[in-house]
């Protein structure tokens, strides 16, 4: 299947998990995160793919199996299975500030015969969990998140993916986030096998790579400040465009009766709308904006800043 390159917004829960996944593998779960993304923006779910909930809250995916090969040339169905197979076995190490589980990543894999349809279910916190974004969000490429050879290059590509500002990483924080802690007891050996391939497929292919400084404790390297870098020669083109145009069009986000409305009923200008567009994203995702809307254009209406009243009771209702 042609992969159609697109900006993919996976939850800063799944970016900074703890797992050691096969490329084949992150494939089937990056493709699990585009999945979600139309739940996210609101939109239609793409023919090709389907998603349906069972009484037990857990959703059936039914998806082609080419979506899991790098490219057109990619015919390896047989990794896709021992993927499949894999990812069924495999657990995802959840942890917040209260709670520490194991989720089984999918259950009951099966493929239809002469249908070319991979069909498994997803347990409902894993599929929660790609749409929480209490703790952030990374946006990257589907295309170049697809196409790495290099699971280690997958795993840094989504931590500095549009990053700006330096992170500490310790090395042995990294270790488990790879779930390589009894590997690479030689610190020269985590760099030659981890840190530096996976920097030097960044650097070919990616828009946003890093450069880094090892940092001592004494005579022993413990740490590593990674700085990001954006190389935009290779960012996508029609990705960069899209974006901007989201940037100064608001209708490539909010439904446009909900613009025309905060236009006419509380006089916001499109410069405002795009300033609050999270903010008007997020509740359009979340509730019934449109009726809210309505609902509060009465009590504004009084106030001395009614823009800055219908902002704070937006903020309140998503904090219920």
């Amino acid at each position: 299947m042609k992969i159609t390159n697109k900006d993919v917004i996976q939850s800063y829960l799944l970016t900074s998990a703890k797992y050691d996944y096969s490329v084949y593998e992150k494939r089937i779960l990056y493709r699990l995160v585009e999945l979600c993304q139309p739940q996210i923006e609101g939109q239609k779910l793409d023919h090709r793919f389907e998603i349906n909930k069972d009484l037990f809250n857990g959703y059936w995916v039914k998806i082609p199996i080419s979506s899991f090969l790098k490219d057109e040339n990619d015919k390896n169905h047989h990794q896709v299975k021992q993927a499949l197979r894999d990812l069924r076995d495999k657990t995802f190490e959840y942890e917040d500030s209260k709670r520490w589980e194991l989720i089984s990543i999918i259950e009951s894999p099966a493929i239809e015969k002469y249908h070319d349809f991979v069909e498994f279910r997803v347990h409902p916190k894993i599929y929660h969990a790609i749409l929480d974004f209490s703790k952030g969000f990374r946006k990257f490429e589907l295309v170049t998140a697809m196409s790495f050879e290099s699971t280690y290059a997958m795993r840094f590509y989504e931590l500095f993916s549009e990053k700006k500002t330096p992170i500490t990483y310790s090395i042995d924080k990294l270790k488990i986030m790879f779930k390589i802690e009894g590997k690479y007891k030689q610190v020269n050996d985590f760099f030659k096998r981890v840190i530096d391939p996976a920097k030097k497929e960044l650097d070919k292919n990616s828009p946003y790579s890093f450069e880094y400084k090892p940092i001592k404790e004494g005579r022993k390297i413990t740490s590593i400040k990674f700085y990001p870098v954006y190389i935009p020669e290779n960012r996508d083109g029609e990705v960069e465009e899209r974006q901007l145009k989201k940037k100064i069009s608001p209708s490539w986000e909010l439904d446009r009766m909900i613009i025309n409305y905060l236009k006419e009923n509380y006089i916001f200008d499109t410069k405002e709308i795009i300033n609050n567009m999270e903010l008007f994203v997020k509740a359009q995702n979340k509730f019934d904006l449109m009726l809210f809307l309505s609902q509060m254009r009465i009590k504004s209406k009084n106030k001395a800043n009614p823009k800055g009243y219908l902002i704070n009771a937006i903020k309140k209702e998503l904090a219920k």
